[in-house]
């Protein structure tokens, strides 16, 4: 933890390309105030690096269980790390 901030690193599985769920993540991490990243990786997993307050990241992270309403999210892996300093967030 630095100055306050959490890191987390996720891998979304299920249909979670294709569903709007990387532009939703944008918008769900703007409001939450986390700064990172989100892409779609060539496995069909959404993957993300969510960085900032530790309530913020726990919000973003449990929307991530649900997506946006056209996904089916069946699982996410979430793996605490260093936060490295990430600002904005970013559609990869």
């Amino acid at each position: 933890m630095s100055d306050g901030r959490v890191a987390r690193d996720l891998v979304v599985h299920g249909r979670v390309q294709g569903v709007f769920f990387r532009d939703s993540c944008r918008r769900q991490a703007r409001s939450a105030g986390v700064d990172g990243w989100v892409a779609n990786a060539a496995d069909g997993t959404v993957r993300a690096h969510l960085e900032g307050p530790p309530d913020a990241v726990d919000q973003l992270t449990a929307w991530a269980r649900r997506g946006p309403r056209s996904a089916q999210v069946e699982r996410v892996d979430v793996r605490e790390v260093e936060p490295d300093g990430s600002s904005g967030f970013e559609v990869r």
